[in-house]
């Protein structure tokens, strides 16, 4: 597979990432069977269509991904979607380049050499489209603040927001929970690109999204509403959990489920940073999959 190509099935791979985050319910996160939050499903692959090109642009530093892709988002749906799957998928997206490009240290090694590589420039663009973005609860920092120009590389400057910032934690761990909660919560039998039954989907993205809400409390809904909010909505989850694997992909169908959903929305509790792991778990299984094809695929013309 030559290099374009590899760039190509790695945009489809986000792009399908995305959407299956929004096709599938996932309780107090927008979904095509549910908005909310002021936000339709359609904005979320509007945003991910956008941000697909500059997140896999041949080249490009991490900062710079992450600062064209939260903006291509911002222009296609007109409010932030996005900005926590981006600041997750953009050195996926990297480490991903470097293997396709011929590294052959495993996609791990390569993500851990890619936040360690990550310096002031790409701090300075990453601020700029947290700013850009304006999440819910951002407010400020005492160190490091998004509004200012930082003097720290972004590994460091994340690694200041880790106590309150799950995300953040990611680049100081080197994405280490992705690979210990996220991945092992997908069926063996899953593949991102391949078309299984709506049950067999919904079953196996609803399962990583429990599994991650059932395991860390919500940054998202920390920064809104409080520790105590999110630890209640992870004691629920974990319940679910029990539910999910019982009812094997048809959680969709139990009002329960259903009702659990529209009370979260009422109360605006929104686990964004549980649905952008979510992306960010599904997106680096399809990847490990495309890098796992045969060794001369990567090397042809």
């Amino acid at each position: 597979m030559r290099p374009q190509d590899a760039n190509a099935a790695a945009r489809a791979a986000f792009v399908r990432a995305c959407t299956l985050d929004v096709m599938v319910r996932k309780p107090g996160n927008v979904s095509v069977a549910s908005a909310g939050h002021g936000m339709q499903a359609q904005q979320f692959i509007a945003s991910a269509r956008a941000a697909s090109q500059p997140l896999f642009e041949p080249g490009a530093p991490v900062g710079a991904r992450i600062e064209g892709a939260v903006r291509a988002s911002w222009a296609a749906a007109g409010c932030n979607t996005n900005l926590g799957i981006v600041l997750l998928c953009a050195p996926l997206a990297a480490a991903f380049e470097q293997q396709a490009g011929g590294a052959a240290t495993g996609l791990r090694a390569a993500l851990a050499r890619t936040l360690q590589a990550l310096d002031l420039d790409d701090a300075a663009a990453a601020f700029r489209a947290i700013a850009h973005a304006n999440p819910g609860g951002l407010g400020q920092a005492p160190q490091q603040d998004v509004h200012a120009a930082p003097t720290l590389g972004l590994r460091e400057a994340m690694a200041l927001a880790a106590h309150r910032d799950f995300i953040a934690r990611q680049y100081q761990s080197d994405f280490a929970a992705l690979f210990d909660i996220g991945l092992p919560a997908l069926p063996s039998s899953f593949s991102l690109m391949a078309d299984g039954t709506a049950a067999e989907t919904s079953a196996a993205v609803q399962a990583v999204y429990l599994a991650w809400l059932a395991a860390v409390p919500d940054s998202h809904i920390v920064r809104k509403h409080g520790e105590a909010v999110a630890h209640s909505v992870m004691t629920a989850a974990q319940g679910w959990q029990c539910s999910a694997a019982a009812q094997a992909g048809q959680l969709d169908a139990d009002p329960a489920f259903i009702a659990w959903d529209e009370a979260l929305k009422s109360r605006r509790i929104n686990p964004g940073t549980t649905a952008d792991l979510t992306v960010a778990t599904l997106l680096l299984h399809g990847l490990q999959a495309l890098l796992q094809q045969p060794w001369p695929a990567w090397h042809g013309t």
